[in-house]
């Protein structure tokens, strides 16, 4: 029986560095993340506190995979997530990544620890579920991206619309004046929801006639506070005449928001700020934050009510759409 001192003792790093791994701590290098889990991977190794997972013969678990822990829309859809699973005689399991981590493969690694009945996704990479979904045996339904352009038959998909979301909310700006605009925003490689976002703000900006500068307008950074804080003193930094920003998320926006203070800016008096995904926080802030409001009650509700019935009734994959709303807030100055 492989133990986890033969994964330590395999893959070269100590057992306190494997335990960290196996429970999908972060604070581990992904040099050593991958080369653990490239390990376990070959000896099919189950740790032992999670081999009562695999004896249960009607097991009842459905698991959650958030990719990103800073992100208010996934705390609230998740909290909706809880209440409606609590009310039935399924057990749910919550597991947090980072938002650049291979959600497909941490997937892989809970089904065989968990042994559940079915997967929700929140946040993904379509470019993850085509290398390696093909393994997951499960029902699973992805959340806030779109699945209908993956050909896997247990794979269903609730999302907004991104494309048409990141263009409203540059029509906004462009439409109250606005014709120098900075955006903040994920790595469009990496995040397959900026990369969306993104056509959509390219979209806007040729319909409207205006050159979009990539080099100059975009700053790259994580869906956090902190790392829209700093890619916002960036952007000013490069592109000082901008009036207008488009923030991906309400997070970014709020973090954009505290360093345009910071510098003695004014919000929306000398530069006007839009977010996305509507979430309370938006709604409370100082000022009432301009946003794309996603209805994250809605995309709870429809998963699990689409998960369940191909749990349950063996139905065939849904794709849908939900609307979102633009939020007019108080952080849009209009040049007009």
């Amino acid at each position: 029986m492989v133990t986890i001192k033969d994964i330590a003792r395999e893959s070269g790093y100590s057992i306190s560095t494997v335990s960290r791994v196996l429970n999908h701590r972060n604070d581990v290098s992904p040099d050593a993340k991958k080369k653990i889990e490239e390990v376990v991977e070959k000896f099919h190794f189950v740790p032992n506190n999670n081999a009562k997972h695999l004896k249960q013969s009607n097991t009842k678990t459905i698991v959650v995979l958030v990719k990103g822990i800073s992100n208010m829309l996934f705390s609230n859809i998740v909290e909706e997530i809880q209440q409606m699973i609590g009310r039935t005689d399924y057990t749910l399991v919550v597991s947090y990544i980072d938002e650049d981590d291979n959600e497909v493969e941490q997937a892989l690694q809970l089904c065989r620890e968990r042994k559940p009945l079915g997967l929700l996704f929140l946040g993904g990479n379509p470019e993850f579920f085509k290398q390696g979904f093909a393994k997951v045996d499960v029902p699973s339904v992805l959340v806030t991206n779109r699945a209908n352009n993956l050909p896997f038959e247990n794979l269903s998909s609730v999302a907004t619309d991104d494309i048409a979301a990141g263009k409203c909310a540059v029509d906004a700006l462009l439409e109250a004046g606005h014709d120098k605009i900075g955006i903040i925003g994920g790595d469009p490689v990496k995040s397959y929801t900026s990369h969306q976002r993104y056509l959509g703000c390219k979209e806007s900006f040729a319909e409207h006639g205006k050159e979009m500068d990539l080099e100059v307008c975009y700053e790259k950074a994580r869906f956090s506070f902190d790392s829209a804080y700093r890619a916002m003193k960036r952007l000013v930094e490069k592109y000082p005449d901008l009036t207008a920003v488009f923030a991906m998320s309400d997070v970014m926006a709020i973090g954009a928001i505290r360093a345009l203070r910071d510098m003695d800016y004014r919000v929306p008096e000398d530069i006007s700020v839009i977010g996305f995904d509507g979430t309370v926080l938006a709604e409370y802030y100082n000022p009432k934050l301009a946003t794309i409001r996603q209805q994250y009650q809605t995309l709870a509700v429809r998963s699990v009510e689409i998960l369940f019935g191909q749990i349950e009734l063996k139905k065939e994959p849904i794709y849908e759409v939900v609307p979102f709303e633009f939020a007019s807030g108080e952080s849009i100055k209009n040049l007009k």
